[in-house]
This record gives structure tokens, C-alpha cells and sequence, in this order.
């Protein structure tokens, strides 16, 4: 099969991704340490939904591929914006500079948000071929809070994609609990709410940008 060429944004995406890898291999070497290199995976795991909706995208008709490669999609969807979390690994690490871990951690929350976007923004595309927008916008909105509720388990009650299927029975139970007793996890849904928002905003924002040229009104 015939892989399809990058696109002048997705090479942009690709140098975003390797400026952070290059300040991470260079803040090694000089250490001598592995501070940080989480990095590498967590990257490794936020490009993964930008893959599976690529090959959506390449797809455009309905059938079990694409409903698999969705499937994969939103099973790991939450770990681009998850990066954004990493930021409270950041501190000051002498004799490293700290504007260089600072320009580190947020290049790499950066891409995880583009990331996310990306892939958010190629699901739409797909959707739009087979649904009414009305219904499209709703599963965009649903797409948001369920990356912010997706973050907040992975971050704070420390789940992962692999926990659905070495663990569902744990990550059923602590998802039935949020759902059937929601008042008793006010923070759980605060934080999905308003991490949703805030990826929705980015969202949207880099959507306009990119659908209409600056200084358009």
C-alpha cells in the first residue's frame, strides 16, 4: 500500500516533534541522566491517535476498518493532551538552565495539543462525509470532554490505554463510580469539564486560523 506524502503541516508537526526530542538528547548528554525522557514515550503515545485518524482519513467510506481505526482513535485520543499534564514535572533542575527544561516541557505540551487537534480535525473531516454536521459538532463537543475525563484518570488515578484490556475490571468499576455517584467526585468532573473547554478552545481557535486567512473577517 502506498503511504501518502506529508502535507506541509504535518512536516511543520514533524520538526515541532523533533525540536523537543533534540533538546531532550541534548539535556542527556550534557547531564548524563535521563531526566525527562518520558518524554519519548508519552510522544510516542500522542502521535499514535494523529496515525489512526491519517489512515481514517484516507479511508472516506464506512465500513469495519474505519470503524476500528475510529475505535483506536478515541482509545487514545487523551494521550496527546495528556502532555499538557507533564508540566508539573517541571522544575528547576541546576546546573541545567531553567528557561531550557521550560522551552522542553512546553514545546512538548505544544505538540501534544497539535496533536490532538490534528486528529480531533481529521476525525471531523471523516464524520462530515456520513453525518449531519449537527450531529458531527455534538460528537466534537463529546470528543473534548471525554479527552479531559480521559486525562484526568490517566493523570491523577494513573490508568492507561493498555488498562482496557490488562485491567477492565478496575477501569469499569472507577468510571461506574464517577458516572453513578458523580457528586462524590466533583473533582473528577470539574477537571473534565474545564480541561474540555480548554482543549475545545484550542480546538476551535486553530480551526478558524486555519479556514480563514488572518485579518478576514
Amino acid at each position: 500500500m502506498k503511504l501518502r506524502k506529508l502535507t506541509p503541516l504535518e512536516k511543520m508537526l514533524s520538526l515541532s516533534v523533533l525540536f523537543t526530542m533534540a533538546l531532550l538528547a541534548a539535556r542527556c548528554l550534557y547531564m548524563q541522566r535521563l531526566t525527562y525522557a518520558f518524554y519519548i514515550w508519552n510522544t510516542f503515545l500522542a502521535i499514535l491517535p494523529f496515525l489512526f485518524s491519517r489512515a481514517l482519513a484516507a479511508i472516506k467510506v464506512w465500513n469495519t476498518k474505519a470503524l476500528v481505526l475510529l475505535l483506536c482513535w478515541l482509545a487514545f485520543f487523551p494521550n496527546a493532551a495528556y502532555i499538557v499534564t507533564d508540566l508539573f514535572h517541571y522544575t528547576e533542575r541546576p546546573p541545567v538552565p531553567a528557561w531550557f527544561d521550560l522551552l522542553l516541557v512546553t514545546t512538548a505540551a505544544w505538540n501534544g495539543l497539535l496533536l490532538g487537534v490534528l486528529s480531533l480535525m481529521q476525525v471531523e473531516q471523516y464524520l462530515q462525509l456520513h453525518l449531519r454536521q449537527k450531529w458531527v459538532s455534538v460528537l466534537v463537543l463529546v470528543s473534548c470532554l471525554l479527552c479531559g475525563y480521559g486525562v484526568y484518570i490517566g493523570r491523577f488515578l494513573r490508568f492507561n490505554t493498555w488498562h482496557v484490556f490488562t485491567h477492565p475490571d478496575r477501569l469499569l468499576y472507577a468510571i461506574g463510580s464517577h458516572l453513578v455517584r458523580p457528586y462524590e467526585h466533583a473533582r473528577v468532573w470539574a477537571f473534565t469539564v474545564l480541561f474540555g473547554c480548554m482543549f475545545g478552545l484550542v480546538y476551535f481557535t486553530l480551526k478558524h486560523l486555519k479556514n480563514r486567512p488572518l485579518g478576514v473577517v
